[in-house]
Order: structure tokens, then sequence, then C-alpha cells
């Protein structure tokens, strides 16, 4: 399996909406394991208010996938409530991986 595609999202919680950012991104790890496209997937943490997802795929199909699946529908819906701004998202290129 080689995975050559990737989406990096960076998420800002509102102030005193942080806890309510990390039990999202625990509920989506259910939600991923339900699409067969997505390799891996990776919530994180990376100051008190700001968070993170990282993904690969193998096709650019995969990454669409997820793109249209119901991780980006929820923090649409839930997104505005949670997050401070939008979040930052970026499709990544893998160049290796071990």
């Amino acid at each position: 399996m080689t995975v050559k595609f990737a989406l990096l999202a960076l998420l800002e919680a509102k102030p005193g909406r942080e806890q309510a950012v990390w039990d999202f991104l625990q509920g989506g790890r259910d939600i991923v394991l339900g699409e067969p496209a997505t390799v891996t997937w990776h919530a994180f943490r990376v100051t008190d208010a700001t968070f993170g997802i990282f993904d690969t795929f193998e096709t650019e199909e995969g990454r669409q996938a997820h793109l249209t699946g119901a991780i980006p529908a929820a923090l649409g819906e839930f997104g505005p409530t949670l997050l401070a701004k939008d979040p930052d998202i970026r499709l990544l290129e893998i160049i290796a991986e071990k």
C-alpha cells in the first residue's frame, strides 16, 4: 500500500470550547472507521486551543470522498459553535513514509 495523498486541517477552538473540540475529535474516530479509503486518521492537539487532523489516502478519489464525507459535514454543522475561525485545510502530497 502506498499513500500519496494527505490532508492537514488545523482547528482553533473558541475560548472555553477546548474540551468540546477535544470531544468532537474523539468522536470523529468512529466516523472515519467507516471510510475504507482513509488509510490513517490522526486527531491531535498543538496548543491549548489549537487542534488538528491529519489523514492519508492512496488515491485522490479517496481523499475527495473524505472531503465530502461525514467529518467535514459535522465540522460544517458544529464548527460555528466550537471554532474561533474556519478550519485551515491543506491538501498535501506525501513524499516519503515509513
